[in-house]
């Protein structure tokens, strides 16, 4: 895409946003031909808002508190995102399950980040049980959204070793690190039409880099 025609990126987050902040950096120094559009957050008091601010992004805060259920929140989190007029909607740990009317509305351009080797671990607490799995390596998955929870066809993993000194809180920050790195690789994969939400869904394996960004395991069609 031309510097006139970026393509245009929608981000949700609920906390301290630092996959947006390295998309930011990715947008800023020409790794991405793409422009955030618009930063959703659903607390007010998240600290990504600071982030969207200090680099001149529109910002909009929609408090699922206010709301009475998940279907009403989701309602008007999907007219916010239809305004803005994305190509892609990056969720950079935005804290919320997204009922299946909304995953489906935005099936096919809806990304998040999973801190595991995806299908391993799914849901909450991921470092610790990799730990008390014994396991040799651990990592983070790019993938897809789809209305079950962490099962969305996946666009890239990160891998690095478990050493014996990796704590729960070590592991975690190592982690997001390669996260750091696959996010806006994955972001740059389908900006270029690299990969679609049909190729993801198709292949046997994603593709794996480790911590350097050097690609590993070639996605397997």
């Amino acid at each position: 895409m031309g510097a006139t025609n970026k393509a245009r990126l929608a981000v949700l987050a609920s906390g301290n946003g630092s996959n947006f902040q390295a998309i930011i950096d990715a947008c800023e120094d020409g790794r991405l031909d793409a422009q955030i559009v618009l930063l959703i957050v659903n607390r007010p008091s998240a600290y990504a808002l600071e982030r969207a601010r200090a680099h001149g992004i529109a910002t909009q805060v929609i408090d699922h508190k206010a709301h009475p259920d998940r279907e009403a929140f989701d309602a008007v989190l999907a007219e916010a995102i239809d305004a803005a007029h994305p190509d892609w909607i990056i969720m950079a740990g935005f804290m919320r399950i997204l009922t299946d009317g909304f995953v489906n509305r935005f099936l096919g351009r809806l990304i998040n980040i999973h801190p595991s080797l995806l299908p391993k671990y799914p849901g909450l607490d991921t470092h610790a049980r990799a730990l008390g799995a014994g396991d040799r390596a651990h990592g983070a998955t790019v993938h897809f959204v789809t209305p079950t929870v962490d099962a969305g066809p996946p666009i890239v993993q990160g891998q690095i070793e478990i050493t014996p000194d990796d704590t729960v809180e070590r592991l975690k920050q190592r982690i997001h690190g390669i996260e750091h790195c696959i996010y806006p690789l994955a972001i740059e994969w389908l900006i270029e039409g690299k990969t679609d939400f049909d190729r993801a869904s198709a292949q046997t394996n994603p593709a794996v880099v480790d911590a350097s960004g050097a690609q590993i395991v070639p996605p397997r069609p």
